[in-house]
C-alpha cells in the first residue's frame, strides 16, 4: 500500500501540506501505476530469461553483443567485461555458458590474431528480437504516443524519482540499517 494517509498518518516521512485528498489520490495512482509497470517488467524479463535459460548478466551481455553487431563492431571478451563491469575471469565463465547454450560463437578476431571475437548466433538473435525486441518496441510506441511536452514531464519526473531513490539504494557508510540495534 503506497497511500501515505495509511502508511504515514502523522506525516513523519511524507509531507502532504497544501495537498487535498484528490491530489494525494492522484499521487497514489501515479505510484501504483509505477508499481504495476515494475511488476510487469519483472515478469517479462523473468519469462525471457527462463525461456532462453539465462541469468540477468547473461541477458545484458547478449543485448550488448547484439547492439555492437548491429553497428558493425567486433565484440571482444574485454569489451564485454568492461560493459558489464565484471572481471575477465567472470567474463570467460559467462562466454563459456553462452557458447555452451549455443547463444554465441567465438572466432578469431579479424584484425588482431591474438584476440577472440564473440558474436550472437542467428537463433539467439531471432529469439531475442521476438521476445525482448517486441517488448521494447511496445514501450517505444507508448512513449511515442505522448506529446513532446508530456515526454518532457515524464523525463523530468523519472529523473527526479531516480535521484530521490539513488541514496536509498546505497546508504552512506556508517548509516544504520533498518532493524539495526546499534
Amino acid at each position: 500500500m503506497m497511500d501515505p494517509r495509511v502508511m504515514d498518518p502523522r506525516q513523519e516521512l511524507v509531507r502532504r501540506a497544501g495537498m487535498d485528498d484528490g491530489d494525494v489520490d492522484q499521487v497514489v495512482q501515479v505510484l501504483e501505476a509505477l508499481r504495476l509497470w515494475r511488476e510487469v517488467e519483472r515478469r517479462t524479463s523473468e519469462a525471457s530469461r527462463r525461456y532462453m535459460k539465462l541469468g540477468e548478466t547473461d541477458m545484458r551481455a547478449l543485448r550488448f553483443i547484439i547492439a555492437m553487431q548491429n553497428h558493425g563492431r567486433v565484440v571482444t571478451p574485454g569489451a564485454i567485461a568492461e560493459h558489464l563491469g565484471i572481471t575477465t575471469a567472470s567474463t570467460t565463465k559467462l562466454v563459456d555458458r553462452l557458447a555452451a547454450g549455443d547463444h554465441v560463437r567465438r572466432f578469431q578476431h579479424p584484425s588482431d590474431r591474438r584476440s577472440l571475437a564473440i558474436e550472437v548466433t542467428e537463433e539467439t538473435r531471432r529469439v531475442a528480437r521476438e521476445t525482448v525486441g517486441r517488448s521494447h518496441a511496445r514501450r517505444f510506441d507508448a512513449a511515442a504516443r505522448l506529446t513532446a511536452e508530456e515526454r518532457e514531464i515524464v523525463i523530468h519526473f523519472l529523473a527526479d524519482l531516480a535521484a530521490a531513490d539513488d541514496g536509498a539504494v546505497h546508504p552512506e557508510p556508517g548509516a544504520r540499517e533498518l532493524g539495526s540495534t546499534s
